[in-house]
């Protein structure tokens, strides 16, 4: 079988049939239908055999039995003949007891098993020979000679007394004829007292009604024992496909919609449901539920990674503009270093020789009209000469490094002396000018005037950017243990975010009007590089503006 269905599977038969005996027979419940059947057929054939066995024994016992009450009967109906020797009333006896019901034939042999008298005459037809001596010369091997003996005989028995009757078996009983006291004792002394055995009488029974009732009791025990079999098959098919199939196929459409995605599947579970069932259920609903959970856990966590990575791959961009803004400011910053080194020289030499001409002109003879205007012209060479130095000043101050006047100082004082020192002009502006100190730690490493320069050139922007019911405002906070951030805020028109990047470039100005050099913010950013702090800016049109610098604290 095993290798019927190995071939089955081997060469994928389309067979739908082969295929559903296959599914069937490889299934839990087909097994158990398969071991119901196999295990009631094992107990249908067991009370089969047990019911014949005992049959059988029983049957031995009632036809032994039975034989016992007719060969007592028939004896003592033909004792009182057999004592009278009356051979006349011994055969009409005979005669009588051939028509009683269940007796088919009475044969009495001699000592030396001859027939001495038969219920039937010689002449009558469809009858076998009662002369058994005729067949079996040796009756002594066939029946003991001093006990009461049995033997049932059919149509394949040897004997032919059974030829003609119909193919029913019959029961043989030979009574042995003992020599009784009576007997030897008897008026005719027909025999001696030293005779064991005078004769003996065969009688033949008819055992057709009693085989006809064992065939029918028989047929209704193997009837009402197919019935009660095939009756448990199905009781038991109808009990194992509740408790069993229906729950297996159940967990089955289950695990194959959790396979096929469907993570919210689970098994019903039932008041009357086994326990075996009702834990693999609950199982396999609390593993689902895990996996669940699981998988919930599972997405939430991706997402939060993704928003971790995408918010660290902003936070790298940024880092990385801010980086490149830096090395451009810096790169800017030894140009300018260079630029001013180289023309600073050369501005102080034309200034002083410009103040040397002024001077000789001054002294000498010279038309005062022509003279006056000489000494303009001179004039105008050493204004634009002071400008260009101012400019070299501020790209110095731009580049500046070193940290000569460094020392450990509170910021609040120092933006404090910055707020007294501008509130006069704020004033004049009609500007609300306010400050508001919230960090608790303040001390910081600085040049005290840089840091007030810088906070005077964003105070100056922020008022000139300022314009009805404008407001200024300086502000602290604690950003955390190690830095404090200082915020100068305004309500003013605010950069175009076009301009943000751009502000820290030396002689990048957005006031196209005005007679600045654009480096203001471009020293500020100088200023708070070499302090190692960093500036930032939030613009927006129309709202105004917040440049924010954080700085190292000193831990004390």
């Amino acid at each position: 079988m095993a290798l019927f269905i190995n071939t089955i599977r081997k060469h994928n038969i389309g067979n739908p049939f082969l295929n559903k005996y296959v599914k069937f027979r490889s299934s839990i419940y087909g097994r158990v239908v398969y071991s119901i059947t196999i295990l009631s057929l094992i107990l249908f054939v067991s009370f089969g055999v047990i019911f014949r066995s005992v049959n059988e024994e029983y049957m031995k016992t009632v036809i032994r039995q039975s034989g016992n009450n007719i060969g007592y009967l028939v004896e003592g109906s033909l004792y009182k003949s057999m004592l009278d020797n009356d051979k006349s009333a011994l055969q009409s006896t005979l005669d009588i007891i051939n028509t009683m019901p269940g007796i088919d034939e009475v044969n009495m042999y001699d000592n030396q098993n001859n027939l001495a008298y038969t219920s039937f005459s010689s002449d009558t037809n469809n009858h076998s020979n009662p002369d058994c001596i005729s067949c079996h010369a040796d009756m002594e091997s066939m029946f003991p000679k001093k006990e009461k003996a049995y033997r049932i005989i059919d149509v394949k028995s040897e004997c032919s007394m059974t030829q003609n009757d119909n193919s029913h078996r019959h029961l043989l009983i030979r009574s042995p004829i003992l020599n009784e006291k009576s007997c030897y004792t008897s008026s005719c002394h027909a025999h001696k007292q030293s005779d064991e055995v005078l004769g003996s009488l065969v009688i033949k029974i008819p055992l057709k009604d009693l085989d006809s009732a064992v065939s029918k009791s028989s047929t209704e025990f193997y009837l009402l024992a197919t019935l009660t079999t095939l009756l448990l098959i199905g009781f038991l098919i109808f009990f194992t496909s509740k408790v069993i199939k229906k729950p297996l196929n159940a967990i089955v459409k289950a695990s194959q919609a959790v396979s096929n995605g469907d993570k919210n599947t689970r098994l019903e579970i039932k008041p009357n449901q086994l326990d075996d069932m009702r834990m693999v259920s609950l199982a396999f609903n609390e593993m689902l539920d895990n996996l669940q959970s699981a998988t919930n856990e599972l997405h939430n966590w991706s997402q939060q990674l993704e928003y971790k990575v995408q918010k660290k791959t902003e936070e790298l961009g940024a880092a990385q503009s801010e980086l490149i803004h830096i090395e451009r400011i810096a790169s800017l910053g030894k140009l300018s270093l260079s630029v001013a080194h180289e023309i600073n020289n050369p501005l102080s030499g034309i200034l002083i020789y410009t103040k040397l001409v002024q001077k000789q002109l001054t002294n000498q003879n010279l038309d005062p009209v022509k003279k006056e205007s000489m000494l303009k012209q001179l004039m105008l060479i050493e204004t634009e000469t002071k400008r260009c130095g101012n400019i070299v000043k501020g790209l110095l101050d731009f580049s500046r490094k070193d940290q000569d006047d460094y020392e450990p100082k509170h910021l609040h004082e120092i933006l404090q002396e910055t707020f007294d020192l501008m509130t006069h002009q704020m004033k004049i502006a009609n500007i609300n000018f306010s400050t508001e100190f919230k960090a608790k730690s303040d001390l910081i490493y600085c040049s005290p005037n840089q840091i007030k320069q810088a906070c005077i050139a964003i105070l100056v922007n922020a008022s000139d950017a300022v314009t009805e019911n404008g407001a200024v405002l300086i502000r602290t906070k604690d950003i955390d243990e190690d830095r404090i951030r200082l915020e100068i805020v305004d309500n003013g028109i605010g950069i175009p975010a076009e301009d943000i990047p751009h502000i820290f470039e030396p002689f990048f100005s957005t006031k196209r009007n005005s007679r600045g050099q654009g480096l203001g913010l471009a020293i500020v950013h100088g200023i708070i590089q070499s302090h190692k702090g960093k500036i930032d800016v939030k613009s927006e049109l129309g709202k105004g503006t917040t440049i924010s610098i954080s700085l190292p604290l000193i831990k004390t």
